[in-house]
């Protein structure tokens, strides 16, 4: 179930109560005249099921310009009503993609933050530091720190809905996270191999993870599978599920292994890591994409109003 709480204007807050009235999947309906202040009008509440609400937003969405919508999950619901309203309304709550949150998740997403650069330096750190001890279990670390997914979403969003300035600014935001990201573990890199800490040999005795500078047909085919893993978890709400997305890439892994190659002068591990990187990116962005327009296309309960 969501909860909606609406601040409408006093004279259309029966235009809002009437939408309500027509889509399924609506109930706890509340009316609080001339209770919000800023900005002024009334306040109306209600909880509607996941599949109703692109209709609803849709619907509603001069909201957006004449008052204002917040939207919350509710993780536990004991109402029979509320019960009802799930089995009024088409579809299944898993299955239902809410476009308006989606859309303000990959927005946000798309961003360059000081936290972002930081989750992703140091997941780029520990891949390299797991290369060079020839550690499987620092590189799952790596890859389940690594928050370049969000970004990869936002890239197969925009590309569904011909958006090209969130296309551009997802890729810039990829691949200044990447630069710098490698730019530090090359640097950390250079210090160490300048203390005698690592040579070239690191590079050599470490057959548990030379998986990631030898991609292949399956690095593509699993790429395609976690991208579209990774679609379907975010648009279903499964945190748990996204995880398991992470620890399927190579793609910080492969950032890590080139800013070591590239500290100690390995140009043919170099090649093969940027390969991966590249592959792995394309590979979600495929599928990604392809997922996005199966769900919009194949699930028409889950509500088109809402979705642009």
């Amino acid at each position: 179930m969501l909860h909606l709480r609406m601040i409408t204007p006093s004279a259309r807050t029966d235009e809002v109560l009437a939408a309500l009235d027509f889509c399924a999947g609506v109930t706890n309906v509340v009316v609080v005249p001339g209770a919000a202040r800023q900005p002024a009008g009334d306040v109306v509440l209600c909880d509607l099921a996941r599949e109703a609400a692109n209709e609803v937003l849709g619907r509603l969405k001069w909201l957006e310009e004449a008052g204002s919508i917040a939207v919350e999950n509710v993780d536990l619901a004991l109402s029979r009503v509320a019960e009802e309203a799930v089995e009024e309304a088409p579809g299944e709550p898993d299955d239902a993609v809410v476009w308006a949150d989606l859309t303000r998740k990959v927005y946000n997403d798309c961003r360059i933050t000081w936290a972002y650069l930081a989750f992703l330096t140091i997941a780029t750190l520990l891949a390299g530091i797991g290369v060079l001890q020839n550690s499987p279990i620092l590189i799952v670390g790596a890859m389940v720190l690594g928050p370049e997914f969000g970004a990869v979403a936002a890239i197969c969003f925009g590309l569904m809905h011909h958006r090209g300035r969130l296309v551009v600014e997802s890729l810039r935001t990829l691949i200044t996270g990447f630069t710098f990201a490698i730019a530090i573990t090359y640097v950390c890199a250079v210090v160490a191999a300048w203390l005698d800490w690592i040579t070239i040999a690191n590079l050599q005795i470490n057959e548990e993870v030379r998986f990631i500078v030898l991609p292949d047909r399956w690095s593509f085919l699993v790429a395609m599978l976690a991208g579209a893993a990774g679609v379907l978890s975010i648009t279903a709400g499964k945190s748990a599920s996204l995880v398991g997305v992470f620890i399927s890439v190579t793609t910080v892994p492969a950032a890590g292994y080139m800013a070591v190659a590239l500290a100690l002068r390995d140009w043919g591990e170099v090649s093969g890591s940027v390969a991966q990187l590249a592959l792995n990116i394309a590979g979600m962005v495929v599928a990604g994409t392809a997922t996005l327009v199966l769900q919009r296309k194949l699930w028409p309960q889950v509500g088109r109003s809402s979705s642009s």
